[in-house]
């Protein structure tokens, strides 16, 4: 069957792979429908993602459908409708034991870390389906990337009425804003482009937006909007190590700075800068299954709408052409969609 495969650095390949087997105990065979381009993705592709290997089969943002069961499934039967929670954990770990099923130790992460769902059809454990009645593939796929929001936002922590800062108006950074808008924090968003802030204005109805040109002015402009107390709460979702060296910057006394972008640099500041508002710095990594089931939830009650998401969409086909696009801000992608079937 056909797969499309990252090989090298900057290369997809179209192969062809065995059709899966029949599923074993614990085991679905899901038919991939739709995947989500990811900003892991992008870093899979350009060689930056420090989890990844070549070669890959990418694609963790899924949404698919149940073909066939294994033996003693009962959370999902054929022909649902599902969103994949890729973080295969292995639930024996000091991590997993504590819950912490999103940074168990023996991680595998489809997509990234094993092969992935930019194939017809492949075999995952199935209580990593999330079925939903409701939502259409296209929605489902976008699942894991507001759950990688969520539990970002939940990291920070933002209360009613505190300035909260999102640094970077990619996929994540728009997930996290989801979740920042339902806690009743006053919100700031910053990004270097434009189109991206005017996005945000626009779809969101955020007025606080702050364009980063390098030059320090982001920082008269953040008075002005917090009346010089600054951001209680920073999710720096850029991944760029300069932004995430001088985030400390904008932060309040006593303020949390959360980093969910992900770099292979290093990131560097004075320990003063830290040390001075008593700054707690805080990792967040992928998603936990609550999240996953919350998420679904909202979605279907209207309270998340994923339809000003989706700006580029492409088949199997296409996407070898076009893969490279979408590491270009400039062509105004927040999120491509591979349609597989």
């Amino acid at each position: 069957m056909r797969a499309i495969q990252i090989s090298d650095v900057k290369t997809l390949k179209p192969i062809e792979i065995d059709a899966p087997a029949a599923p074993g105990p614990g085991q679905a065979l899901v038919k991939t429908h739709r995947m989500g381009v990811c900003g892991t993705d992008i870093s899979c592709y350009l060689g930056k993602f420090p989890f990844f290997d070549f070669p890959r089969i990418p694609g963790h943002e899924l949404g698919v459908e149940v073909v066939a069961l294994g033996e003693g499934v009962s959370n999902v039967s054929a022909g649902d409708r599902c969103s994949i929670e890729p973080y295969m954990n292995c639930g024996e770990c000091y991590a997993c034991r504590r819950g912490a099923t999103n940074c168990c130790q023996n991680l595998q992460v489809i997509g990234v870390m094993c092969d992935g769902g930019l194939c017809e059809s492949f075999l995952v454990r199935a209580d990593k389906l999330h079925p939903s009645e409701k939502l259409s593939y296209d929605q489902l796929a976008l699942v894991e990337t507001l759950a990688i929001g969520c539990h970002a936002n939940d990291r920070a922590n933002p209360r009613p009425a505190d300035h909260a800062l999102i640094i970077g108006m990619g996929p994540i950074g728009l997930a996290t804003l989801e979740f920042a808008k339902l806690t009743g924090a006053r919100i700031s968003v910053m990004d270097m482009n434009q189109d991206r802030l005017d996005f945000v204005r626009n779809h969101y109805g955020i007025e606080n937006t702050v364009r980063f040109v390098g030059d320090g002015s982001e920082l008269e402009s953040m008075r002005q909007i917090t009346g010089g107390d600054f951001y209680q709460s920073i999710v720096d979702a850029t991944g760029n190590r300069h932004s995430m060296s001088g985030a400390l910057n904008y932060l309040s006394p006593t303020g949390s700075l959360v980093y969910v972008g992900i770099t292979t640099d290093e990131v560097n500041f004075r320990h003063p800068a830290m040390h001075k508002p008593e700054a707690s710095i805080v990792a967040s990594r992928n998603a936990l299954p609550g999240d996953f089931t919350r998420i679904i939830g909202l979605i279907e009650m209207g309270m998340i709408n994923t339809d000003p998401w989706i700006t580029h969409r492409t088949d199997m086909e296409g996407v070898l052409s076009e893969f490279e696009s979408y590491t270009k801000p400039e062509t105004g992608v927040i999120k491509a969609v591979i349609n597989i079937a």
